[in-house]
């Protein structure tokens, strides 16, 4: 009885693992690149959607002001019918009456005509404002380029993150799947008298410490899955994976350490002024603000202005061009006083030059303060991984010698969980180290302006 139990048991179990690998063929875990995540970013990202749409208004503008620079021209065209309904009178003139008989009158009449006004000088004003629509334009298309490499950079940090968590797990569960073992070992030793009921609780807890951690660094994984989901705009209740190793760019980087091919910081500065997007279109929005500053100037000037005119009219459409009329004219308007409002919008022009070139200055120290402390930051991350990597041999070794110590009844257990901790401890600090190092020459090719998203 027990036999036919227990194979229906192994049958039943083997229809559920067959069942299970089915399912996970049927439904697989979608594995997320670090490429693919960074062009899903720049395809879904709302600020990049709402900078492309309003390029399309900047654009606009130029060719408006490239209009304001040509005549404008009207044409009209005019039909009249009109009827006169007389009802007769009488006139006495002299004791003589004068009947008028009742009378319908009917009149059409047509007419065409066509204008041009064309603005021969404005101060200047429509030059500038074709000068200032072309900076606008392009100072947004740069800004747009900056904003990409934004978007770029921060999907870099936040899969990152990512992987850097989720090579810590597999550190957690290493931890657990260890102590676990160790736990078994000091139970059966712990039977046989070989160890102490204290080293048997010890090991207990330590395991549950295990454990715990593992729990906590799945949770942070998941935390950080959603982070890098929402960021992206995709469902963060999918199911992705993410790969485990390095890929051979970031093998290579971090094998040859490349701080100091950065070790020139004022000529990383330089760099950084001819190829950020957002310093360019800094620069524009300098020009632009001085173009306003003529604008408003042209207040001052006089205004000329020439018309030319034709019109026809006929009462039979068929003689609608045998009368014309031409005209053409110029039209001098010289301000003398206008309430000071053109001076009040010289100020304010001029104002927002002066602001523009402030935060010009500002956005010049903002770059040379971040390229500095990046590459600081970068010559630290490269020490720390170098002292991690060569503290993870030493904590292997000496973890090593500390459980043969033990098994050999020359040592106590507290010396071998602080090897393990100390060991555990070097692992995370090495991974750190790995990706602290990778995100920084990252972050220091974004603020050199170097980060390639078309690419």
């Amino acid at each position: 009885m027990r036999s036919i139990f227990s194979a229906r048991s192994r049958l039943l179990s083997g229809k559920v693992f067959i069942l299970l690998l089915i399912t996970s063929a049927a439904y697989p875990q979608k594995v997320l690149t670090l490429d693919e995540a960074i062009n899903i970013a720049l395809q879904r990202n709302s600020l990049l959607q709402i900078g492309s749409n309003n390029l399309k208004t900047f654009e606009s503008g130029l060719m408006a002001s490239y209009g304001n620079l040509l005549p404008t021209i009207s044409a009209n065209g005019n039909w009249e019918w009109r009827r006169n309904d007389d009802a007769g009178t009488s006139y006495n003139i002299g004791g003589f009456v004068l009947d008028v008989p009742p009378s319908i009158t009917e009149n059409r009449s047509y007419s065409v005509g066509a204008n041009a006004n064309w603005t021969l000088f404005d101060g200047l004003s429509n030059i500038a404002y074709v000068s200032q629509s072309e900076n606008d334009l392009d100072a947004a298309r740069l800004s747009l380029d900056r904003l990409k490499q934004d978007v770029m950079f921060q999907t870099i940090s936040f899969y990152y993150e990512v992987i850097n968590i989720q090579q810590l797990l597999k550190v957690a569960q290493d931890d657990v799947l260890r102590e676990q073992k160790n736990f078994e070992t000091i139970t059966e030793r712990n039977k046989l008298g070989a160890v102490t009921l204290a080293d048997f609780y010890a090991q207990q807890v330590n395991l549950g410490n295990a454990e715990l951690a593992e729990i906590r660094a799945k949770n942070n994984l998941e935390t950080t899955k959603a982070d890098l989901l929402y960021y992206l705009g995709l469902d963060v209740l999918e199911d992705y994976s993410f790969p485990d190793d390095f890929t051979m760019e970031e093998l290579d980087m971090l094998k040859n350490r490349l701080a100091q091919d950065y070790k020139d910081v004022p000529g990383l500065v330089s760099d950084a002024m001819n190829n950020r997007f957002d310093y360019k279109s800094a620069l524009l929005q300098l020009e632009s603000a001085n173009d306003g500053v003529t604008i408003a100037r042209s207040g001052h000037f006089p205004r000329l202005t020439n018309s030319i005119g034709f019109s026809s009219f006929a009462n039979k459409p068929g003689n609608l061009f045998d009368s014309k009329s031409y005209s053409v004219g110029l039209t001098l308007s010289v301000p003398i006083f206008s309430g000071f409002s053109v001076s009040n919008q010289v100020e304010f022009a001029t104002v927002n030059a002066m602001n523009q070139e402030v935060e010009l200055t500002d956005l010049e120290r903002d770059i040379k303060r971040n390229i500095q402390k990046t590459y600081l930051d970068l010559q630290a991350a490269e020490k720390s991984l170098n002292v991690s990597e060569k503290n993870v041999e030493a904590a292997e070794e000496n973890l090593r010698i500390e459980e043969e110590k033990y098994n050999l009844g020359s040592s106590r257990l507290l010396d071998v969980l602080v090897a393990r901790t100390n060991f555990t401890n070097a692992r995370v600090n090495y991974i750190n180290a790995q990706f602290a190092y990778i995100v920084l020459s990252k972050q220091l090719k974004y603020y050199l302006g170097i980060l390639e998203y078309k690419n």
